[in-house]
């Protein structure tokens, strides 16, 4: 079974980036839909952005223009880049397969 694993998160102010990455062992994800979702505290997670096998993305209205997803078959690996991050995208970030979830790494962003 694919375990995930995610990595990158981190405390940051108001218009600044961060990279998240999520590494996938144990099988592969190259024909595989991959997904991240955030939750953050008192709401419900909520899906950020996935990625299709030949590589088409779709990302949630509010982080269009500001956040890329993108893939590594060959590492298995699953990237998300942030850029002009804001207070509002504070939450525990979590990379899936839509079968198996990461522990999920946490994103605070400082007004």
């Amino acid at each position: 079974q694919v375990q995930l694993v995610e990595s990158g998160g981190g405390l940051v102010q108001a218009g600044d980036s961060l990279r998240l990455t999520c590494i996938a062992s144990g099988g592969s994800i190259t024909n595989l839909v991959m997904g991240w979702f955030r939750q953050a505290p008192g709401k419900e997670r909520e899906l950020v952005a996935f990625i299709r096998a030949p590589g088409s993305t779709n990302y949630a209205d509010s982080v269009k223009g500001r956040f890329t997803i993108s893939r590594d078959n060959a590492k298995s690996m699953v990237y998300l880049q942030m850029n002009n991050l804001k207070p509002e995208d504070t939450a525990v970030y979590q990379c899936t397969n839509f079968d198996t979830w990461g522990q999920g790494t946490q994103v605070t962003v400082s007004s």
